[in-house]
């Protein structure tokens, strides 16, 4: 059984993905056979982990999948490897709105220690005080080490390291600040691992700068084994026998859970980019458009007429399924921030617009009456800065509500085997507390 921990901070951007990427590729380059997990709905974070490693990262989504099923996914992305690295989300006790579904309650379920990784500009004794309220806000959680991010120097990370013993949490490391480090950020999280000119040096070069302040040998004396497996979990059964699904800069949030759960289940996986103008492969009988950044891309999709023309035929008799931006580029238009039109492939009556920003953000419960795409209720997400334009008709894909229950407006449209809606399903619905 592999050992881990999770790496967690006191809020976002303390730089957990950064020393993650780093810890990844520093362990994998002394010899360690490397596993790593992201917790919550990232679609972003786990391409880093891939690149870093040299194995795809799962998703461990409390609130969505469930104790159970976190366990499950966590021992299967482990199985081969003598260490899990796992990458909280936001700030260590933040969850859903719910209250349920935080790094802690991930950490509490899967029996990891927490490293806390503490953004130190500005601060020293001070991180004292911050250690000791994350310490011993809750019983259940193990707060075992620390290591401090954007660190000046070797004086103030002896500070640091001070204040970290004076309240008994092991400092393991720091990384000292670096401007060739940042990592920008776009609205819907980090620019994509696809877009940076050389990913493996500035990967390299962050595991050189933590190399030079880590106690590794601390760090391994901290870490845990895994909560012991879990029973059988239910899974996300294929679309269809043969699906093509669109994977580029423009659909790339896809889960990697959901399609090695299809290729298990006997489904055939082929892929086409819509920004190379490729239809989808005429020989499917599903056809999944995933979510990613459309609205950057618009004006070259609109003219991509062998995509376009493709997929429309391909509605006459696969399935099609598309998820936030893929559910966008259904629609007969897209209109930019500047308030230009592109057409779209207009399988579904709606037109989607930038043109006035509202962020839509929160875990959904879904239900519908139809067998497809899934039977059965699900667990989903949505995160998006679009708005559907006024005079869209149609039966609705599914009904939702929020994480606390609260209803909400019924989400996405149908027309007999073409679907698709803003939310990105993540995991057949579970029974009882997520936490």
């Amino acid at each position: 059984m592999a050992q881990g921990f999770v790496i967690a901070a006191p809020h976002s951007g303390a730089g957990k993905t950064l020393v993650t990427l780093a810890l990844v590729r520093l362990l994998q380059s002394k010899g360690f056979g490397v596993a790593s997990a992201k917790a919550g709905p990232d679609f972003i974070d786990p391409v880093f982990h891939s690149k870093a490693g040299s194995a795809a990262c799962v998703n461990l989504d409390l609130w969505a999948m469930g104790r159970d099923a976190v366990i499950a996914r966590a021992h299967e992305t482990s199985k081969n490897a003598e260490l899990l690295v796992v990458e909280g989300v936001m700030g260590l006790f933040d969850g859903a709105d719910d209250g349920s579904g935080s790094t802690a309650d991930l950490a509490n379920a899967l029996d990891l220690p927490v490293i806390l990784v503490v953004n130190a500009a500005g601060q020293a004794r001070s991180a004292a005080a911050l250690l000791h309220g994350f310490k011993t806000f809750r019983s259940d959680v193990r707060l075992a080490g620390v290591l401090f991010n954007r660190v000046k120097s070797d004086r103030h990370a002896g500070l640091l390291y001070a204040a970290a013993e004076e309240v008994a949490v092991a400092p393991v490391g720091f990384m000292k600040e670096d401007a060739s480090l940042a990592m920008p950020s776009r609205h819907l999280g980090l620019v994509q691992a696809s877009e940076y000119d050389d990913l493996n040096a500035f990967i390299d070069k962050a595991a050189d700068v933590l190399g030079e302040g880590l106690d590794l040998d601390g760090l391994l004396g901290l870490t845990q084994g895994l909560t012991p497996n879990a029973i059988n979990i239910s899974r996300l059964p294929p679309l269809g026998q043969r699906i093509a699904i669109a994977e580029d800069r423009a659909f790339a949030f896809s889960y990697p859970h959901i399609l090695s759960d299809w290729r298990a289940n006997g489904a055939e996986l082929c892929f086409f980019s819509p920004l190379n103008d490729e239809a989808p492969d005429p020989s499917a009988d599903a056809v999944f458009l995933p979510g990613g950044y459309p609205e950057l891309h618009a004006g070259r999709l609109s003219e991509n007429r062998l995509f376009l023309d493709g997929l429309r035929k391909a509605a006459g008799d696969a399935l099609v399924y598309g998820e936030c931006g893929g559910f966008m580029v259904m629609g007969r238009a897209l209109i930019d921030a500047e308030g230009r039109s592109h057409e779209m492939a207009g399988l579904l009556p709606l037109v989607t617009t930038f043109q006035e920003r509202k962020r839509t953000l929160g875990y959904r419960s879904l239900t519908h009456s139809s067998p497809l795409p899934w039977p059965g209720s699900l667990s989903g997400h949505e995160f998006h800065y679009s708005t559907l334009s006024s005079g869209e008709t149609g039966d609705a894909l599914f009904g939702a509500k929020t994480s606390k229950g609260e209803d909400l407006a019924p989400m996405g449209l149908k027309r007999g085997r073409i679907m698709g809606s803003y939310a990105h399903v993540i995991a057949p619905s579970h029974q009882g507390s997520p936490a």
